[in-house]
């Protein structure tokens, strides 16, 4: 009995087993004291190399009781487990403990082609001591290599696409990603799959192949500080309020919020997107620093846009339809039209070129006004224009430019409502004399040449009167024009503009240039 025993340790026994046996055993202390989390491939590490353990002095039994053969299998194969378990606790030693103490993080896929490699290394060399010649191997398992390749195509591919993710950096852990219809966080990167974690807790496992022949947009990640996702918040206004005060609005309800988690930088934006059938559609677009709480920072930015609106007066748009009803339709068409001509004809009153008519004459020419509504910025007539019509202001300001001949451009005048412009070209046919842009959002109404010609044909004494208010205005702006023009030549015989327009004509350096060379 006890020569089969120590027949058996004798096999069993190796010298480099107790540096093993100790090294193994630091290895462990040191991962049990460096793992927080996933200490559970440690426990599976440590039980799988003392079952090789284990196999290996089973093997040496077997061996020692006459069994040779078939105890040498065991104990190589045993022998080689061994090694796997050494190998995955070095590993763990390094990835797991040894590189994040020193501030490295190296991604899993890294850890995983590196055992793998490192196993494969192992394996060889047991084949290697075994008397085996890895060439021969090599060379006759050629057929067999390329049907294990054929068969084994797509993890090859999940683990080349694993590699390519890492080494481009086009996707990192701590990336939010879009996939079709998934959208998560990358929780891993392993050399078979990537690990996606969605906002509902679900992980999700997708192939590295599908990944590298799939297009996915990386949203970005959180955790660095460059980090901007632009959301769009859509909501729908009529046509009744002006885009402009809805634009304003909408950008004012970020700007004087503080609302957690967006961005100061770029600064929230409101664009009108689409005329819709009884609708404008907007969308107040902002960036968001974190992806993870989208929909609850929209429901915020909702929040403060809907209060927004309701302090400017403006109501979202509800869907409208149309439904002809024969009498009370006409009716109320009457009604809005009286309405509409009264408030013509109020505008109309307050105007010194109309001031001469008599009331059904100002109620004819109020059938005849035309609404002009104008953007901020908008040219309405242009110095020099042939146009045949005026403008009545009833909403906004308007500024008044004159070009003179070798003077800058001048503003002469700002109107506001009540405003009359372009009157000399309805009347005479000549050119504007002025330029009129919008300073603000204006409505007004415009009357053409036909519109008045039935009037002034009717009783042909206004022509007499409303020429004396358009002499009277034509002089106000000649002497603009003049004072414009005074101020040129004024500009063009100061001694210091005759200087340098002699100096431009006979080609001559500045004073400050002469020295410097």
């Amino acid at each position: 009995m006890w020569t089969f025993a120590g027949s058996a340790w004798q096999i069993f026994w190796r010298e480099e087993l107790p540096y093993l046996l100790v090294a193994a055993a630091l290895i462990a202390l040191i991962l049990a004291r460096a793992l927080r989390t996933g200490r559970s491939a440690l426990t599976h590490t440590l039980l799988f190399l003392m079952l090789s353990l284990a196999a290996e002095l089973a093997g040496a039994m077997i061996e020692a009781g006459g069994a040779a053969g078939a105890g040498a299998i065991v104990r190589e194969t045993a022998i080689v487990a061994t090694g796997l378990a050494v190998i995955r606790l070095a590993g763990l030693a390094l990835f797991r403990a040894a590189l994040p103490a020193a501030g490295v993080s190296a991604p899993r896929i890294v850890e995983d082609v590196i055992l793998v490699l490192a196993y494969l290394a192992w394996g060889m060399l047991r084949l290697r001591l075994a008397g085996m010649d890895l060439a021969s191997l090599v060379t006759t398992s050629a057929v067999i290599t390329a049907v294990v390749a054929f068969a084994m195509q797509d993890t090859l591919g999940n683990v080349l696409g694993g590699l390519f993710l890492e080494l481009d950096g086009s996707l990192a852990i701590g990336d939010w990603i879009r996939l079709d219809d998934l959208s998560g966080r990358v929780a891993e990167i392993r050399w078979r799959h990537t690990t996606i974690r969605t906002r509902n807790g679900e992980l999700v496992i997708v192939p590295n192949s599908a990944l590298m022949k799939s297009r996915f947009a990386v949203i970005g990640n959180p955790d660095k500080a460059d980090t901007r996702w632009r959301r769009w918040i859509w909501f729908d206004v009529g046509f009744d309020v002006p885009p402009a005060k809805v634009l304003a609005a909408a950008e004012q309800a970020l700007a004087a919020a503080e609302v957690p988690n967006v961005a100061r930088e770029p600064k929230p934006s409101c664009v009108l997107m689409e005329f819709a059938e009884s609708y404008c559609r907007y969308a107040l677009r902002y960036w968001l620093r974190d992806p993870q709480p989208d929909d609850t920072t929209d429901t915020a930015v909702r929040v403060h846009l809907l209060a927004a609106l309701q302090r400017a007066g403006i109501a979202l748009a509800l869907p409208q339809y149309v439904v002809h009803r024969i009498k009370e339709g006409e009716a109320r068409q009457a009604a809005l039209h009286a309405h509409e001509i009264a408030t013509r004809i109020a505008a109309l009153r307050g105007v010194e070129l109309f001031s001469h008519l008599a009331a059904p004459e100002l109620s004819a020419l109020a059938e005849r006004l035309v609404a002009a509504p104008f953007a901020a910025g908008d040219v309405i007539t242009r110095q020099g224009a042939i146009a045949h019509w005026l403008y009545l202001l009833v909403d906004g300001e308007a500024e008044v430019w004159v070009d003179a001949a070798g003077a800058p451009r001048r503003r002469v005048a700002v109107l506001g409502p009540g405003s009359v412009f372009g009157e000399m070209g309805m009347m005479t046919g000549e050119p504007r004399s002025a330029t009129v842009t919008a300073k603000t959002d204006v409505e007004c109404y415009r009357l053409d040449k036909a519109g008045f010609e039935d009037i002034i044909r009717a009783r042909p004494a206004i022509a007499e009167e409303i020429s004396r208010v358009l002499a009277a205005r034509a002089s106000g702006l000649r002497h603009a024009v003049e004072d414009a023009q005074a101020e040129a030549a004024a500009a063009r015989t100061r001694p210091e503009t005759l200087l340098q327009r002699i100096r431009a004509f006979f080609g001559l350096e500045e004073p400050a240039t002469r020295d410097a060379a």
